[in-house]
């Protein structure tokens, strides 16, 4: 017998998960969240440091792109979530909004609501900020943001060095601008993990009326004769299953999964999807299309003293030691995020606002997972903001289990690749700067050879990836192209929204993972408000 919901939300991710929990908040309302991946249950999972095991874990979706031309042909590790909390249960805990201009952006591209003021409001909803309440931040929502409990001397002194640098200090990132360089907040509560699942499920999983599935795998969407939606199949458990819906019905896959379900539901390009035997409901040629992603590339300096984290974990009584720091005080490499200190900064000076971004890192190694460096290092990374470059994210085939075609086309355009270099280039007078440069015993990556705009775009292309921020395949606004509207309705259907950050008409100035979770608070506000006229 087929069960009914009023409303069923596809992905506890980071927007997923605000949205099963508000809906869920008024009893009345039955709602069904389903995960294709497992419960968050594993302890790397909320130990911050964790990150660094669970990205390129079983936990992840493990998606690879097709050889892509803008970086000599290289295919590039693409992990998502695929755990009870996405993406945020696995990524790097950086807490990041992103520019008030990018928001002002999307209004002024139409969609009603989105603007800068607009979700204001919806990031303080959803905050509980260790550093109090202000007209930026909020202190009553579920989602904990902190201070990084772990100062080095070596963080201070790559600071004080961009400062001598020209860059001025700023100590909120998320405040009144966004330029500058300081430490990162980050998305942890008493130095533990919280993700979506952790601030948003966690405290109503006793609800009656939220049932929450894992191991489901959604395999399309179901429509009557009107195209309105009327439920979802789905895998678990070794067997086929259905979900009827009399209310809506939220997508909430991400960048990568929501387009596909999308296709494989029979909204998306009609040709491609004729192609492969699936009858078009909706021909919607924007889903999949205008993928975004932020790329960069990694600089390693081996420093003159044992000041990283590589000297921290170098021999089993040191790695103990730093098992034990963690379990009684809750302090040391255990509490690291990926990234201690950030600097937003002007690549090119004709840019009005930051057009880069740096992740300090106060460990290096030769890969993300990798086994760390056995000399002291550090890792400063550069990622271009604002990328020019679209890809897309296709399906191969009608199969739910396949992955799907991934395009990224990093570095299209001459502007990225200008960004990327002159990045760099920045990114070099600091670490040049006397603060830190008393600290360096070589720049190791990509060395001081690389010295020339040329040697360093080859650098670049050969070395660069994926900083996990991809977005916008399901963007919203009026044209053609567009997927969803401002209230985040799928165009062609009835019943349907897409809430993730597919939507996004351009990707955020910054980290991801934060605005995702406003989009989710956004979108059942949307939801409720609806229900209530």
């Amino acid at each position: 017998m087929t069960d009914i919901f009023d409303y069923i939300v596809i992905g506890a991710g980071s927007a997923g998960c605000p949205v099963a929990s508000r809906l869920s908040a008024d009893p009345k309302t039955r709602v069904l969240l389903l995960e294709a991946g497992p419960e968050d249950r594993s302890p790397w999972i909320h130990v911050p440091i964790g990150y660094y095991r669970t990205i390129t874990s079983k936990l992840s979706w493990g998606y690879h792109t097709e050889a892509d031309d803008g970086t000599v042909g290289r295919r590039h590790l693409w992990p998502r979530g695929k755990v009870l909390g996405g993406s945020s249960s696995i990524n790097g805990l950086l807490y990041l909004r992103g520019q008030k201009e990018d928001y002002d952006h999307w209004r002024q591209l139409g969609n009603e609501g989105w603007g800068y003021e607009d979700v204001l409001p919806f990031f303080r909803n959803a905050e509980n900020q260790e550093r109090g309440e202000d007209s930026y931040h909020g202190v009553s929502g579920p989602l904990g943001v902190s201070d990084i409990r772990d100062k080095r001397l070596i963080c201070d002194a790559f600071i004080t060095a961009a400062e001598q640098a020209g860059v001025p200090r700023n100590d909120d990132f998320n405040g009144v601008t966004q330029e500058g360089v300081g430490h990162f907040q980050t998305t942890t509560w008493n130095a533990r993990r919280c993700s979506a699942a952790v601030a948003y499920l966690k405290p109503v999983r006793n609800r009656a009326n939220l049932k929450i599935e894992t191991g489901a795998l959604v395999q399309r969407l179901r429509f009557d004769a009107a195209r309105r939606i009327t439920g979802v199949d789905y895998h678990r458990n070794g067997a086929d299953q259905r979900a009827a819906v009399r209310g809506e019905i939220v997508v909430s896959g991400g960048a990568v999964n929501s387009p596909q379900l999308l296709q494989l539901s029979g909204i998306g390009p009609g040709d491609h999807l004729q192609s492969h035997g699936i009858d078009v409901i909706h021909n919607s040629p924007g889903v999949g299309r205008n993928l975004q992603d932020h790329y960069q590339a990694r600089m390693v300096y081996e420093l003159n003293q044992p000041l990283s984290v590589n000297d921290d974990v170098n021999g089993l009584a040191r790695r103990a030691w730093t098992g034990l720091r963690y379990a009684l005080f809750r302090e040391g490499p255990m509490t690291f995020g990926a990234g201690h200190v950030g600097v937003f900064m002007k690549a090119l000076p004709e840019s009005a606002t930051p057009d880069a971004q740096v992740h300090f890192i106060p460990f290096s190694a030769n890969k993300l997972g990798g086994k760390l460096h056995p000399f002291s290092g550090i890792t400063a990374s550069v990622c271009q903001l604002r990328p020019e470059s679209r890809g897309e994210i296709m399906i191969k085939n009608s199969n739910p289990n396949q992955h799907p075609r991934i395009t990224p086309n990093y570095l299209a355009t001459d502007y990225d690749r200008k960004i990327m270099v002159e990045g760099l280039k920045k990114l070099r007078t600091i670490t040049r700067s006397p603060a830190f440069a008393q600290y360096v015993k070589r720049e190791r990556d990509p060395g001081d050879s690389v010295d020339t705009n040329e040697k360093l775009l080859d650098f670049v292309k050969n070395t660069g990836t994926t900083i996990f921020h991809p977005t916008s395949t399901c963007r919203m606004g009026k044209d053609l192209q567009a997927v969803v509207d401002a209230r985040l309705r799928l165009h062609g259907v009835t019943g349907v929204r897409v809430a993730d950050c597919s939507v996004m008409p351009t990707v955020p100035s910054g980290n991801t993972n934060a605005p995702a979770i406003m989009i989710g608070e956004k979108c059942a506000h949307m939801m409720l408000e609806a229900a209530h006229d």
